[in-house]
């Protein structure tokens, strides 16, 4: 798939968060995207940093909308040499995983990501940033919250409440499965805050986490998938 160069990696922290200000306003988040416009969905992940070498591998696990099943496995790797500084993981990460992107055969209609969207301190988390290569409607599916506050949803799978900051709607605490916590959903990019809430929901059938973005952790831990 078509992936566009749209900057030099080559930035310190201060230069990283005056770029992810400027990138946050070319973001469309107000794309609604159906059922019948998806046919195949990929969910990206990246390794632990190996202990030895600091080597890490980025994985792309494209699967078929609905069943799920596997039909293409995209991986790169790499050294992480940026810098750990919260909220900057797109500059650790996203290079390493749009070439994995790139590598994909086809281009999918929607990427899910293990990592934050618009629920971000500045508006512009890892998904937004590999959204915006993309040109793809991109959703973060985070684990746990990186910013914002937000009322606990109810126990029942599907149930989920505003994630806020400073007034500022920026994502969705999402019950994938009954009695079990929640994931944080949020927009990357050409797409609206509900459609990722409803497609977050769509792509855990059984699990907590996405059935695209667990995958693409199995494959960055180098499983097998095909």
């Amino acid at each position: 798939m078509h992936v566009r160069e749209l900057h030099s990696w080559n930035l310190t922290p201060r230069e990283a968060i005056a770029l992810q200000r400027e990138l946050a306003g070319q973001l469309k988040l107000d794309q609604a995207l159906p059922e019948s416009a998806v046919h195949t969905i990929a969910g990206v992940d990246l390794s632990p940093p190996d202990a030895e070498s600091g080597r890490v591998r980025g994985a792309v696990v494209a699967v078929a909308w609905p069943s799920l099943e596997v039909v293409e496995v995209s991986t790169a790797e790499g050294v992480a040499d940026f810098p750990y500084v919260p909220g900057l993981l797109s500059f650790r990460e996203a290079p390493i995983l749009l070439e994995a992107l790139a590598g994909l055969s086809s281009t999918p209609d929607m990427i899910l990501v293990d990592g934050q969207g618009t629920a971000h301190p500045r508006r512009f988390g890892i998904a937004c940033h590999l959204g915006l290569a993309v040109d793809v409607p991109t959703i973060g599916c985070a684990k746990s919250r990186l910013v914002g506050t937000h009322q606990e949803p109810d126990e029942q799978k599907g149930a989920w409440t505003s994630l806020v900051d400073h007034e500022d709607p920026i994502g969705a605490v999402v019950r994938t499965r009954t009695g079990v916590r929640p994931i944080y959903v949020s927009p990357g990019n050409t797409i609206d805050l509900e459609s990722s809430v409803r497609w977050a929901l769509a792509c855990s059938p059984r699990y907590r986490v996405p059935v695209p973005t667990r995958l693409a952790h199995r494959a960055a831990a180098g499983e097998s998938l095909l």
